[in-house]
């Protein structure tokens, strides 16, 4: 049964109302650096790295790819969730607003932009790409992407079933058609970003 280390991204320079798609800030590429010593530590082998394709987790990602010697595989389907909506102000009133609810109330056509976006297959895509894994994985992606997991896994329907903290590392196992949350990440109060 595969195991998979799913970690959030380190702090971000910028928060999601103010860049589309900011890298890290100094903090963050401190926590970067300690998530990398903690999951050499904690798994005791080189493991294939998974990144979403966005700045954030790249480079937190950077650190234990480094030290493996690897480079991260880009895994499009374990991204931020897509926004339908361009103005980076109106954005973060959109995420917060759909944070706060369910995934039945994603299918409201004010949460997918009349159509254009489909949050519900979004959600699907990053459950079958955890569930397809055939081996251990460490996966660096965002709190949305992470809090799909722990739903799944949980039988929760809210988007926010916890807040994992940046870099924390939320651990699940896998039977290829479900997902057991074996351990939640650190949780904090964070900027989601």
């Amino acid at each position: 049964m595969p195991t998979i280390y799913m970690i959030r991204h380190g702090e971000a320079a910028a928060g999601w109302d103010a860049d589309t798609d900011p890298g890290l800030s100094e903090k963050g590429q401190t926590q970067a650096e300690a998530v990398a010593r903690e999951i050499e530590r904690r798994v005791g082998k080189r493991l294939p790295i998974l990144s979403s394709p966005l700045r954030r987790c790249r480079e937190t990602a950077l650190p234990l790819s480094k030290s493996w010697d690897c480079e991260p595989v880009i895994e499009t389907r374990v991204a931020e969730v897509p926004s339908p909506i361009e103005e980076l102000e109106a954005r973060g009133i959109w995420l917060r607003r759909l944070m706060a609810g369910t995934w039945a109330d994603a299918r409201l056509p004010e949460n997918n932009g009349n159509g254009a976006l489909d949050l519900l297959a979004w959600r699907q895509s990053v459950i079958d790409a955890l569930t397809g894994l055939h081996g251990d994985t460490v996966i660096f992606s965002h709190f949305i992407a992470i809090n799909v997991a722990a739903g799944a896994a949980l039988g929760d329907d809210r988007l926010v079933a916890f807040r994992p903290d940046n870099c924390s590392v939320t651990v699940f196992d896998t039977s290829g058609a479900t997902l057991k949350l074996v351990e939640k990440g650190r949780e904090a109060e964070t900027k989601v970003n």
